[in-house]
């Protein structure tokens, strides 16, 4: 049996992902999100999910980006700038925790602050991500797990793409290099957490295609979708102008939005006898 979680990242960095957020569960297909603590637009988010109550909420992680953090910045030195903010690149947090220039402490410390923040406001976290997928790296996937455990979180992203996966999408040898590393940490994350009863999809899309999923690849996707659990990640947005002046990622917001909502990818869905599901599914049905 086929069964697909469509999870958007990114809810509560920007209203108009918000926006696209809500949308897509609405219109679309997407069952889950990702909210972020220390998003800009976090209390935004918030107020929008009453009018998604059967949208699975989530959290993901972030301690990059140049955001401010929940905690203290004097309490968790070793992971923040002079000013107080999260280091901006993902390759600076990486650098200093290779270089042991990071209290892994301090890191627990934050994320579970994030979590506080989150259940603070009535919300059930379905799942853990990250930002980047920070949280499958080396040190980090036993905090993270020490967490699910504390807070009663019972599933997990892994997002271990399968390696010689492409989805017909035109890649670079170093993007698929980069998510060849990705995947072998995330394989060695996901025996941790089904050590722990955390409960993980069998599969992950979304990686090589991230931020530019558009709709012919989505539909690559499910297609080609193996039996079992599957986890497909987007990134939609509602306004492509407003994210590209912030932001220098070079995603295709729109087009993933359009790719969540199209009536080709709901057929495809339906014709493929998949169904959709939540990871409040995932985790009720492994319990």
């Amino acid at each position: 049996m086929k069964r697909l979680i469509i999870n958007a990242d990114d809810f509560g960095l920007h209203a108009a992902v918000n926006r696209g957020i809500i949308h897509g569960h609405l219109t679309g297909c997407l069952t889950s999100t990702s909210l972020m603590a220390v998003g800009k637009a976090f209390k935004d988010a918030v107020a929008l999910l009453s009018q998604a109550p059967g949208l699975d909420v989530g959290i993901h992680f972030t301690l990059n980006m140049g955001e401010k953090p929940v905690s203290d910045p004097a309490l968790i030195s070793t992971i923040v700038n002079r000013e107080g903010y999260f280091f901006a690149r993902y390759p600076d947090f990486i650098k200093r925790l290779v270089r042991g220039r990071i209290r892994l402490s301090e890191v627990r410390h934050e994320l579970a602050a994030q979590i506080g923040k989150i259940t603070k406001q009535g919300i059930k976290i379905s799942h853990i991500d990250s930002h980047q997928h920070f949280h499958v790296l080396p040190g980090v996937i036993d905090i993270v797990i020490e967490l699910a455990n504390e807070f009663d979180i019972k599933a997990m992203r892994i997002p271990g793409e399968r390696y010689f996966f492409t989805g017909g999408y035109p890649v670079k040898l170093s993007r698929l290099t980069g998510r060849g590393g990705l995947t072998f940490l995330a394989g060695r994350a996901r025996c941790k957490a089904m050590q722990n009863r955390i409960s993980v999809p069998d599969y992950f899309f979304g990686m090589l295609a991230g931020g530019n999923l558009e709709e012919k690849y989505l539909l690559n996707i499910i297609h080609s979708l193996p039996d079992g659990v599957s986890e497909v990640m987007l990134h939609p947005a509602a306004d492509a102008r407003q994210m590209n002046s912030m932001y220098d990622w070079k995603y295709n917001w729109e087009g993933e939005l359009a790719a969540a909502t199209a009536d080709s990818v709901k057929a495809a869905i339906a014709r493929e006898n998949i169904k959709l599901i939540s990871f409040n599914a995932l985790k009720n049905s492994s319990g």
